[in-house]
């Protein structure tokens, strides 16, 4: 980052890798600005650091010292203020531009996939910090074990979360990728789900020969992945639970509590490892984690430690309050299949109890061309509230709203929310002493769980 000079204006500071970037850019003592349409908690942190943050979007938010903006890829063209520093001459670079700038002279593990790349990335993070490595390391979520989902480091290592979106992570050039899978998303960008998958076999070739890339081939997305990298120069492993796999999780145990299971390493036993986190699916992001840390030298004993107190993100199963015999839980699922994963983990947790969704769509397009698979996901839950759809960039799609979500839905008592208020007492009305709330997606969501427990209260 020798080359980057402040003030740094940053359009969208409010979001997760673009605040990460700014609390970057401050703990190296550059000067830092930045805009975004609402307050956050993300936010706040940033200005107790320093940062001038103005809401909403104008060209009189850059300040005139400005010497480079950075954008999330969500801003439109003719936002102000990129018009504004277009006007100046002051350079602009994507969010994925300047992460690469950031991590340059580091040793790169970049975490990709349409799925579990946040808890992946975070529990490698969260190994390397346990084995004294301090990793530079920019996530998707904030680590409840790290206390945040960015920090500088001061070691040779750089752990990043690897976006698809518009092909930020083609900005990267990693020493190890790791493709947890690869299910057609973001195809409001991509068209299709051929160019989605060739996103990533493009992300796969940028890792340099002798460099690492390990994908789930467990997944059809990465197996395929996986199959078109495979006469790559680069060392090229797949892990899993099925068939047969160079990193296989053997003698699974799946509880309530977490899950249990032996790491073999070609056909050799390397360890049993043990994790608080219930489901399957953690079982394959721990293994992933266990193998990038393994490749970079790290004990087994450091690696089991980690994973045996890891906590995860935050808004990954995680516990909001409880009242009125009422426990509500968070999840950032915001994709059928991640749906799917959340229900069975919440199920297998609280096997006595009925479960009780409130889902808040994540843009229209989602919707729309996931539609057949948003009518099936449902299934064990006892009553599901869907939440007006969170737009982010969009402009709502004609027949895919969240009302006519909620109307299509069959098989689960279904019933439409329009604002945070309204879903917290529709919930509370279904809800009954012993059931488990979960408030489920990547918008904010997040706010109703509080509203229910005071409504509960």
């Amino acid at each position: 980052m020798s080359d980057i000079v402040g003030p740094v204006h940053l359009i969208g500071i409010g979001g997760m890798h673009m605040s990460a970037i700014g609390q970057l850019l401050l703990e190296r003592g550059i000067a830092v600005s930045g805009s975004d349409l609402r307050p956050s908690v993300l936010i706040d942190r940033l200005v107790a650091m320093g940062a001038t943050v103005a809401y909403g979007h104008d060209a009189a938010n850059v300040p005139a010292d400005t010497r480079l903006v950075v954008t999330t890829a969500a801003a439109a063209d003719d936002n102000p203020e990129l018009a504004e520093a277009r006007r100046r001459g002051v350079p602009v670079l994507l969010r994925a531009e300047m992460v690469a700038k950031l991590m340059e002279g580091k040793r790169v593990v970049a975490v990709a996939g349409a799925h579990g790349k946040t808890t992946t990335s975070s529990l490698i993070a969260l190994i390397l910090v346990k084995a004294g490595r301090e990793p530079m390391y920019l996530l998707g979520g904030e680590s409840r074990d790290l206390g945040g989902h960015a920090a500088w480091g001061h070691g040779d290592i750089c752990v990043v979360e690897a976006d698809e979106y518009k092909r930020a992570f083609h900005e990267y050039t990693p020493d190890i990728a790791v493709i947890t899978n690869v299910e057609p998303d973001h195809l409001d960008y991509y068209g299709t789900a051929e160019a989605y998958s060739e996103a990533f076999v493009q992300f796969g070739k940028r890792v340099p020969e002798g460099g690492l890339v390990l994908a789930c081939a467990d997944d059809p997305g990465a197996r395929y992945v996986s199959d078109v990298l495979g006469d790559d120069p680069m060392r090229h492993e797949t892990y899993g639970i099925e068939g047969v796999r160079y990193w296989m999780a053997k003698n699974i145990t799946l509880t309530a509590d977490g899950v249990s299971f032996d790491v073999t390493r070609g056909g050799r036993s390397v360890g049993t490892l043990h994790g608080p986190v219930p489901g399957e699916h953690f079982v394959r992001n721990a293994l992933a984690a266990c193998a990038v840390a393994l490749s970079l030298d790290v004990p087994f004993n450091v690696i089991a430690d980690a994973v045996a107190s890891f906590q995860g993100a935050r808004r990954r199963f995680e516990t909001v309050g409880e009242a009125g015999g009422v426990l509500v839980m968070d999840d950032y699922a915001h994709h059928p299949t991640e749906v799917r994963a959340t229900i069975a983990a919440a199920l297998r947790a609280f096997p006595e109890r009925r479960v009780i969704g409130i889902y808040q769509p994540h843009t229209y397009s989602r919707i729309s061309y996931l539609w057949d698979e948003w009518l099936t996901c449902w299934k064990g839950l006892s009553a599901l509230v869907v939440l007006e759809t969170y737009a982010a960039r969009e402009a709502p799609l004609p027949g895919r709203s969240a009302a006519d979500l909620a109307a299509a839905i069959t098989g689960v008592e279904t019933v439409y929310a329009k604002d945070f208020d309204d879903a917290a007492a529709k919930a509370k009305a279904l809800a009954r002493p012993g059931d488990v709330v979960f408030t489920i997606g990547a918008g904010d969501v997040v706010e109703v769980g509080p509203r229910l427990l005071e409504a509960l209260r």
